[in-house]
């Protein structure tokens, strides 16, 4: 596909969805491709379908426009942005099965091709720079750009990732043109925390286990201590991140109760381990040096299954 315009010849409607626990790149490509066919296609009806996007994202146009809960509409065409499989669409699942064409739009090497036409860089930073690339530029307005400029913050770390590229750099300069808040982005969406964010942060630090000889680093939160604090999931952000920066560490891990024995693994790689191949072994996904996936049994069972897949990954790069 060259371009987005391609498939949204001859249809009325149009439905976009993301995957479960929207990140900036899922938020930010689903609202970019909605922006641009809500302004250039203005026949299209086109709805975003994605669970509640975090505070964080609130500098983005329309975003308050994203349905935070199914219909039974049956659209001419469904696009998911940054879903690597189906079962990862959360809310929009049925929408997409009932859908009379569906389109994917993704850059996870995991990738499963599930619709009928799949358009995947596995490559690429991220599903907003595969987005950019099937625009047309010179269309991009300010809000588009604000939308797809957050998605490349986040899903490279601001742009210190190995996935970004010179590439990256060129597509981020050409949207810094169109005038966008770039650094207010970067700090109000990607570093800025709250004061308890940065006290959980600082207690998952202090409890941290080394193990491996130094090479992974454990992180962990109960639902009882998320409790005490009064934070979820969406205030966890950045934690794994600051553990992968300890020296020596090749493999970062944090994990947080969900539910009664239920946790959400976030996986970080510093080059040695591909951690999408051991998030995929556990069902779920990512890329090679940013991953996660769910997993049940106690905090214990949790910590030593993965880091047995971990240490199995190493040992096969020292046999190398």
């Amino acid at each position: 596909m060259k371009n987005i315009a391609e498939v949204l010849e001859s249809v009325k409607t149009v439905g976009i969805g993301g995957h479960i626990r929207p990140d900036g790149d899922c938020v930010g490509s689903c609202m970019a491709l909605y922006l641009y066919i809500r302004t250039y296609f203005p026949d299209i009806d086109v709805n975003v379908y994605l669970d509640h996007p975090k505070p964080i994202f609130g500098h983005i146009e329309c975003i308050d426009e994203i349905k935070t809960e199914a219909d039974d509409r049956v659209f001419d065409l469904f696009i998911t942005c940054d879903v690597s499989a189906r079962d990862r669409l959360a809310l929009a699942g049925d929408l997409f099965e009932k859908a009379k064409k569906t389109v994917c739009i993704d850059h996870h090497v995991s990738n499963q091709g599930f619709a009928d036409i799949n358009h995947v860089q596995g490559d690429i930073s991220s599903c907003c720079e595969v987005l950019y690339g099937i625009l047309d530029p010179e269309k991009v307005t300010l809000p588009i750009a604000t939308a797809i400029y957050t998605g490349m913050v986040h899903d490279t770390g601001v742009f210190q990732y190995s996935s970004t590229s010179p590439e990256t750099m060129r597509i981020a300069g050409e949207l810094m043109k169109t005038g966008i808040p770039f650094s207010r982005i970067i700090d109000e969406s990607f570093y800025q925390k709250t004061y308890l964010q940065n006290q959980v942060m600082g207690r998952v630090l202090a409890e941290s286990i080394l193990l491996q000889n130094g090479t992974c680093i454990i992180g962990y939160l109960r639902r009882r201590d998320m409790d005490f604090y009064g934070v979820e999931g969406s205030d966890l952000d950045g934690i794994v991140s600051q553990l992968r920066l300890t020296k020596g560490v090749e493999v970062a891990m944090f994990i947080y109760e969900t539910e009664t024995q239920t946790f959400k693994v976030s996986l970080r790689s510093n080059g040695k381990v591909d951690v999408s191949k051991v998030a995929v072994f556990f069902g779920g996904g990512g890329h090679t040096r940013a991953a996660g996936c769910d997993l049940h049994g106690s905090m214990y069972d949790v910590i030593n299954n993965i880091t047995a897949e971990i240490e199995r990954q190493l040992a096969e790069e020292e046999d190398a």
